[in-house]
């Protein structure tokens, strides 16, 4: 299988990659030395260990060990094969791969009904769309979006579509093209009714396709213009589709935010389409139900800052407030947009445009405590002197959990000034607060500093406690991954001589890459691999710190530390086999002599250089 794309065009879609900019479309990162560190996508952790390298295109992590070339990683997040991750990776390149070269259902990771679904869905989509752009039966759904102020461009960026109002429209037009009603009902395209028939569940609706972050299209969203109920009606959740792990627009939305380190958040696909209209463009949207934890770890996987753009009704504002609470939880800094007066997104920037939502609404946004005195103020009657009390002691609290002291005094200050109390009174107050809950000034800035390269440096602190022969083997290995002049010492002076099996794995595989003539490059190595357990070694020694110029003393200590461990193995493993001839000969004291002498030169191994 792996003949049926030449190496020459997976080197050059894997060269055309990027490595940083390819992972950076999946999590936050950030330059720290010459590498660049971010959250690791494949377990949980609230402190950076992830790292990748843009010198060798290869990534560690430190926390789950996780490692290989962007191949790897694509094949890890996307749960791909070795084919479709390099489908992707030339899709996302532009690079041509030979026709026929990759069947579309060979080699998938999907199954075959997810194949199916996602082929309908991109059959539907295509068709959707094209009816309402250039059709009589779509006349309707056009004029609907004509109405709410969106232009062809922006219908065409997000496929917007209609399906009609015809029973089995959709039905009819699926069963010719090959498709199982008993799939696309499990998809959520058809509706099962109690006759056993089927229905076309979006008849009669404008169509928001759902994408998933790779662009495909996974559900649809549909809004009737008809007298239909509900109002907005969704597909079916499935493998492919989880609302609470979705966001709409995403994929369009993910450079923009990486371009800005911002995301707007959303209630409704009108509000973004607006918005995405309006050029702001880094905007995403929950699909119906309230903001989930999954949905606020995505987001923050992506950035840093989040602004919350929901209705300016009372529903709104208490969805702001709980997606706010979310988002801090997950990590994220939070801002609220100056929407005001019942206003939601869309009207306002039909109403007064572009321009001044952007101005307005977008840059002019709040601060979370600034959104969050003017929220529990409806909690409070001020007029009462009992009230104002507990509601200034109540936003005290939350200020004591920020760690800007500069941003602190700016809050306390207008509590000063609007409720005529001395900074002194109000310091002593927040002070005591902070106490209680064991944070002053700069030690929580101080801790996530810590903790940030605490994992990096733990792990090379446990490798200083293997024996030496161990790290001088990892060393040289480091060494040999970038250079095959050293590769070529070792293999003369060594061979595969090194103490673990391992080691002796990857030296192998080196020497016989070299002699195919191939270049110093740890991630088209890492990528002739077969076995994921040695690629993820190989780039967590490629990780080493080694010296720009080495030496040939440091390697001949090298060699000498491995070559004496081995020498010292054999030793014991003769004694050993002479203490067994001994007892055997009923001889205990050579026996105990024997034993003395293995005892000794274990310690040596163990501890060479004690």
């Amino acid at each position: 299988m792996a003949n049926q794309i030449p190496e020459e065009i997976i080197d050059d879609i894997r060269k055309s990659n990027d490595i940083v900019d390819v992972i950076g479309e999946y999590i936050q990162l950030k330059k720290q030395g010459r590498n660049y560190f971010g959250l690791c996508p494949f377990h949980g952790e609230k402190t950076p260990s992830f790292s990748v390298t843009q010198e060798k295109q290869i990534f560690h992590c430190f926390g789950c060990g996780k490692g290989g070339n962007v191949v790897t990683f694509v094949m890890e997040m996307e749960s791909f094969s070795f084919f479709e991750a390099i489908r992707y990776l030339a899709e996302r390149s532009g690079v041509n791969l030979p026709e026929n070269s990759i069947s579309s259902n060979e080699n998938s990771s999907l199954s075959q009904e997810n194949q199916q679904s996602l082929s309908a869905y991109e059959w539907l989509t295509k068709l959707y769309h094209h009816l309402l752009r250039y059709t009589k039966d779509g006349k309707e759904g056009y004029k609907y979006f004509k109405d709410r102020g969106i232009d062809d461009e922006t219908i065409d960026a997000f496929q917007l579509g209609f399906a009609p109002n015809v029973k089995d429209f959709t039905a009819k037009f699926l069963e010719k093209k090959g498709f199982h009603q008993q799939i696309l009902v499990k998809s959520g395209l058809l509706s099962l009714q109690q006759d056993n028939t089927v229905t076309d569940r979006f008849r009669g609706r404008v169509i928001f396709p759902i994408r998933n972050h790779l662009g495909k299209t996974v559900a649809f969203g549909g809004r009737t213009i008809h007298n239909q109920e509900p109002k907005y009606l969704n597909s079916s959740e499935s493998e492919l589709f989880q609302k609470g792990r979705t966001l709409y627009n995403f994929d369009l939305a993910k450079r923009h935010i990486r371009k800005t380190n911002e995301a707007v958040l959303f209630e409704g696909y009108m509000d973004v389409i607006s918005a995405y209209q309006a050029d702001v463009k880094n905007v995403v949207a929950t699909l119906g139900t309230a903001l989930t934890e999954s949905q606020a770890k995505l987001l923050k996987r992506y950035v840093d800052t989040v602004i919350i753009c929901y209705d300016a009704d009372r529903a709104g504002i208490e969805a702001t407030y709980k997606a706010a609470n979310i988002l801090q939880d997950a990590g994220c800094s939070v801002k609220i947009a100056n929407l005001q007066n019942g206003n939601d997104p869309d009207s306002f920037i039909q109403e007064k445009g572009a321009d001044a939502f952007r101005n307005e609404v977008i840059e002019a946004s709040d601060t979370f405590i600034t959104f969050y005195m003017r929220y529990v103020k409806k909690d409070f009657n001020l007029s009462i002197e009992g009230d104002r009390i507990q509601y200034i002691e109540k936003v005290l609290r939350k200020l004591a959990t920020i760690d800007s002291s500069v941003e602190r005094e700016l809050y306390l200050k207008e509590l000063s000034t609007e409720y005529n109390l001395t900074m002194e009174t109000l310091l002593n107050e927040i002070s005591k607060y902070r106490q209680e809950i064991g944070q002053t000034g700069s030690q929580k800035d101080n801790r996530e500093k810590e903790r940030y390269t605490s994992k990096v440096n733990n792990y090379y602190q446990k490798r200083k406690l293997h024996p030496a022969f161990y790290n001088a083997e990892k060393q040289l290995l480091a060494y040999m991954l970038q250079d095959r002049t050293i590769t070529d010492r070792v293999q003369e002076k060594l061979g595969i001589g090194f103490n673990l099996e391992e080691h002796q794995v990857i030296a192998t595989h080196l020497y016989a890459y070299y002699e195919e003539g191939n270049p110093p490059d740890i991630s088209l190595f890492v990528e002739k691999l077969t076995d994921p357990k040695y690629k993820q070694l190989v780039t967590e020694i490629a990780m080493l710190p080694l010296n720009s110029e080495v030496s040939d003393k440091e390697i001949n200590d090298y060699l000498k530390m491995i070559t004496t461990e081995t020498g010292e193995k054999a030793s014991i493993k003769q004694l050993k086999h002479e203490q067994r001839l001994a007892e055997q000969q009923n001889d205990p004291l050579k026996a105990a002599q024997i034993a003395m002498q293995i005892v000794e030169l274990q310690k040596k191994v163990k501890f060479p250089n004690g």
